[in-house]
């Protein structure tokens, strides 16, 4: 038997109302009295049709058969009409092999219909819960099962109806999480770069500093590392360092006198320097004769005292540029005159009053033109050492290049434009390109003058000498040891100029050094020979018999510088005695 819920169960009427959720459709129970009065199907009785009148319906329609419910409303009788079958619950519409009505207007056929495979006839049911299914019983009829609560009805997938409706938000969600993780990547990479770039930057800022301390402790700047026998901070010694020497020698052509300096250029090490060398520097010839570097200059010219240097000094000049007083004056004029610090007033040599206004003032920063430098290079006071002048002629070299030019070609153009006659081994190109190089160590503060440290004998000792010929030159000081010979000063006083060769012969040949005393200003009656220590007293008087002098004439006196005997020739002197 049919539940409650099918429809024209009992004598309740239902009528379609909607579908729930799940695609069923739902029923509504008509009340009692319209059941009686009103059809819903039922069209306007007129022009003989009966009450089963069918709007949709084309023309007469034979009356629908009506639910057996046990109480049939009226049916009014428009004809014949056939007969009604008892109500089957089987077949709720009761069709049953007579003419069904068709609620939507189709025209009812005698007979049931066989059924058509393309279409499928819906009948409008809504199914019962599930737990009133029918159950049969042992006597074999069925009875309704008790109800269930609704919240555990149980649905079979044949009551509902799946369609498959495109998710139109599904591509959305995709996108977005494609986005997102592209955006996340983007972020992950721009990370990763700007740690590589940190990375790089540090490296970078590392290598610069390491090179930056790694130069200043190779070129010795470094604070707090300097050590004695090499250059502070340095990693090559002071011997192996490369250096490029040449020798300057000024010739004072109004007042007489030279004055010579070491221009060095240090190429390891990035230092020039400017080294002064006093007159009476002890030199020793090839055949073995001791003289001074002012006698050197004077006589043996600038290729033998280059020679004689170099084996005094131990190092390699390459080039000797001689420097008159009028070349060093347009030399000042050419760079734009030169600023140093003085430390004397000096004259105007052209002054014809002692009284007339210095030419060049003491003080700080003082600007000197050709003239005033030339006449500050060559003064010596009354009473003063010939090392203050040395000095001063070093203040005035440094002076110069720091207003010479750094480009090689515009310093040569400097020194071809003095058109003086330079040393074979130093062309013009040559010259102006060193002249370059210590310009810019001396514009940027790497250039230093230093003395070199002379006895009162001329010789060098290596205590006091190591920090300019060893640091500076890096060479190794040779003088002519105290005990190899005995050093002679002669100086002529007898008026006779060729007096000086002939005692010059006499002594070398005796196994003496001979050393140029000069020419005195006067002639001396007597002869002298003068012995300062009383160790040398034997000394002097063996060397007054081998020139022929009368042993009267040996006395302790003054000696000149690098001598351990001084002898004034006079009047008295015959060379053809000895």
């Amino acid at each position: 038997m049919n539940d409650r819920y099918d429809a024209g169960y009992g004598n309740d009427q239902y009528e379609l109302v909607g579908y729930d959720e799940y695609g069923q459709p739902v029923y509504r129970q008509i009340p009692a009295q319209q059941q009686q009065t009103y059809d819903p199907y039922a069209g306007r009785q007129g022009q003989g049709q009966g009450y089963g009148y069918d709007p949709y319906a084309g023309g007469a329609q034979q009356a629908a058969p009506s639910y057996d419910t046990g109480q049939q409303a009226p049916v009014h009788d428009t004809g014949q009409q056939p007969a009604t079958p008892a109500y089957d619950p089987y077949d709720p519409y009761g069709t049953g092999g007579h003419a069904a009505y068709d609620p939507y207007g189709q025209a009812a056929t005698s007979g049931r219909q066989p059924r058509v495979a393309e279409q499928t006839a819906h009948i409008p049911q809504q199914a019962g819960p599930a737990d009133q299914s029918a159950a049969p019983r042992q006597d074999g009829n069925q009875s309704a099962a008790p109800r269930q609560d609704d919240g555990e009805r149980d649905y079979h997938t044949g009551q509902f109806s799946f369609v498959e409706q495109p998710d139109g938000d599904s591509e959305d969600v995709i996108d977005w999480l494609n986005f997102t993780e592209n955006r996340t990547e983007r972020r992950e990479e721009a990370r990763r770069r700007a740690r590589s770039r940190m990375i790089a930057l540090v490296v970078v800022l590392a290598l610069a500093a390491t090179g930056g301390v790694g130069y200043l402790w190779y070129a010795g700047k470094l604070p707090g590392l300097s050590s004695s026998g090499t250059k502070a901070g340095t990693t090559t010694s002071a011997a192996a360092q490369k250096r490029d020497v040449i020798v300057v020698h000024l010739h004072n052509t109004g007042g007489g006198g030279t004055s010579t300096v070491l221009l060095v250029d240090n190429t390891t090490t990035k230092q020039g320097s400017t080294v002064l060398l006093p007159n009476s520097l002890a030199l020793t010839d090839d055949d073995g004769t001791t003289t001074t570097l002012a006698k050197s200059v004077d006589d043996d010219g600038s290729s033998g005292t280059r020679d004689q240097l170099d084996t005094v000094l131990g190092t390699n000049i390459e080039g000797t540029w001689r420097l008159d007083t009028p070349y060093l004056q347009n030399l000042v004029e050419l760079v734009g005159n030169i600023d140093i610090d003085t430390n004397a007033d000096v004259p105007d040599p052209d002054a014809k009053k002692k009284s007339e206004e210095p030419l060049v003032h003491q003080g700080k920063d003082q600007t000197l033109g050709g003239k005033a430098a030339v006449a500050y290079a060559t003064y010596r006071a009354s009473g003063e050492a010939q090392n203050a002048q040395l000095e001063r002629f070093g203040q005035v070299m440094q002076g110069v290049l720091r207003k010479m030019s750094s480009d090689a070609s515009a310093a040569t153009t400097t020194v071809q434009t003095l058109a003086q006659i330079l040393d074979p081994s130093l062309t013009d190109k040559d010259l102006g390109t060193f002249l370059a190089k210590l310009a810019d160590l001396a514009k940027g503060g790497d250039y230093k003058t230093a003395l070199l440290p002379v006895q009162s004998d001329g010789t060098l000792r290596a205590q006091t000498s190591s920090s300019v010929v060893k640091d500076i030159l890096g060479g190794t000081a040779k003088s002519p040891s105290a005990g190899s010979a005995v050093r002679v000063s002669v100086q002529n006083a007898t008026g006779v100029k060729d007096d000086t060769e002939k005692a010059r012969v006499v002594l070398v040949n005796g196994g003496y050094t001979f050393l140029e005393g000069g020419t005195a200003a006067g002639t001396q009656a007597t002869s002298k020979v003068l012995y300062s220590d009383a160790a040398d007293k034997e000394n002097a008087t063996e060397v007054a018999k081998t020139l022929g002098l009368a042993t009267g004439a040996v006395q302790k006196g003054t000696v000149g510088s690098g001598a351990d005997v001084s002898v004034v020739l006079g009047q008295d002197y015959k060379p053809s005695s000895s």
